[in-house]
């Protein structure tokens, strides 16, 4: 889930389109902590992979001044190994709780399409029909009917649906924050205003898409959202910190660090850890860490979630215009972004921004993985998303 409205970075697909701000440059004094135990911001020059990555985390906190990055890498033997760089509260200081639940965003858009494309594999939704033949007479507003919108171009944002939280998002930082949104009260928003091109004829990333994608999930098993995405992503892989907030639910259950957000360009960073995020709802409402993301998106890659059928669709990408333009290669499937590495191949994920917090994993078919998470919703500086990012490229890259 994109906490603002921007075009895909070169480095990732996961936000939606519009401007992005800047916020206030927030000098953080960066506490280490990585599983030798603490180390200073100006530790050592990196001497090997582990060294790479963790000197490029540290520079995160210490140039780009995020108050906390934590970075979780994945080798092809399975090992994990966490870093942790900043302030868990710029308030009170403590160090960052390692492998620490973050708000994960647009990650939750993965989760949404592998139960859509299950629910495929088991003959109960074909992704070429139209969304109509499930949520019948549900999807109308000008320019826009649902008759002629199937469900892949929902999943891979081809439909022209326009986006609802372009009309939310000045409500979900302010008055909003704490206001429960009911799925179907986000579709009004979007529907509220026109198609943004006929269906399959562009490429535009639309959270509506996902909102919609959840009520299919709902109408054809007859469950909550929730539930499906618990029993059939969460527990079957053994997502020990991962969970869909109930209703009603504003804070974050286990350890994690604080999430801040900028009310406009220049303005000190507050803290947002505390919101309701039903706003998100199958688009991004999800809480995980940056080790189960890894796991998540190294066993959804590696078949351990969907068929190989589907698994293929999901792969099928289309470009994304901007990244296009930039030259960066970056596509999109259904779900999931295709991101080309700096030392050859690819790299499968998502990523999400959302109040208070920005995520970026990255996984490869030889089993390697890698996640990094901040702790701003808008970087400090200019690049600094930019450079969070590039810390998955340093991991995947290492030798």
């Amino acid at each position: 889930m994109s906490a603002r409205s921007r075009q895909p970075r070169t480095a990732r697909t996961a936000s939606p389109s519009g401007p992005r701000r800047t916020v206030a440059a927030l000098a953080v004094t960066a506490a280490v902590l990585t599983l030798t135990g603490a180390l200073p911001a100006s530790a050592t020059e990196p001497r090997g992979p582990r060294d790479a990555v963790r000197g490029a985390m540290e520079r995160v906190v210490a140039d780009d001044r995020f108050p906390a990055a934590l970075v979780a890498v994945t080798g092809k033997d399975g090992r994990t190994r966490n870093h942790t760089a900043g302030v868990r509260d710029l308030r009170t200081g403590g160090k960052v709780p390692v492998d620490g639940q973050v708000r994960a965003g647009s990650n939750t858009k993965a989760f949404t399409a592998t139960v859509v494309l299950q629910l495929v594999g088991e003959g109960r939704v074909r992704l070429d029909a139209p969304i109509e033949e499930y949520l019948p007479g549900l999807v109308r507003g000008e320019g826009i009917d649902g008759r002629g919108i199937t469900v892949r171009q929902l999943l891979q944002h081809t439909s022209g649906l326009p986006n609802y939280t372009d009309a939310l998002l000045d409500d979900v930082f302010g008055k909003g924050r704490h206001t429960y949104y009911q799925p179907r009260a986000l579709l009004d928003l979007a529907l509220a205003r026109k198609a943004l091109f006929a269906p399959g004829d562009g490429w535009s990333y639309s959270n509506t898409n996902y909102v919609l994608a959840g009520l299919l999930i709902e109408k054809v098993t007859g469950r909550p959202l929730a539930e499906q995405i618990t029993d059939r992503v969460i527990d079957r892989i053994g997502l020990r910190h991962t969970y869909f907030p109930a209703v009603g639910e504003r804070g974050i259950r286990e350890a994690h660090p604080r999430g801040y957000h900028a009310a406009e360009p220049g303005a000190p960073l507050a803290d947002i850890t505390e919101l309701d995020p039903s706003w998100g709802w199958a688009a991004g409402q999800l809480v995980s860490t940056p080790g189960d993301l890894n796991r998540f998106f190294s066993a959804l890659i590696g078949g351990e979630l969907l068929r190989a059928e589907e698994l293929a669709q999901m792969r099928t990408t289309v470009p994304v215009p901007d990244a296009s333009a930039a030259g960066t290669g970056v596509r999109f499937g259904l779900g999931v972004t295709s991101t080309p590495l700096s030392c050859g191949g690819l790299m499968w994920g998502h990523g999400g921004d959302t109040p208070g917090y920005h995520t970026f994993p990255g996984a490869t078919d030889d089993g390697r993985a890698a996640t990094i998470a901040v702790t701003a919703d808008w970087p400090p500086t200019e690049a600094g998303f930019k450079n969070a990012d590039a810390v998955v490229d340093t991991a995947l890259c290492a030798k």
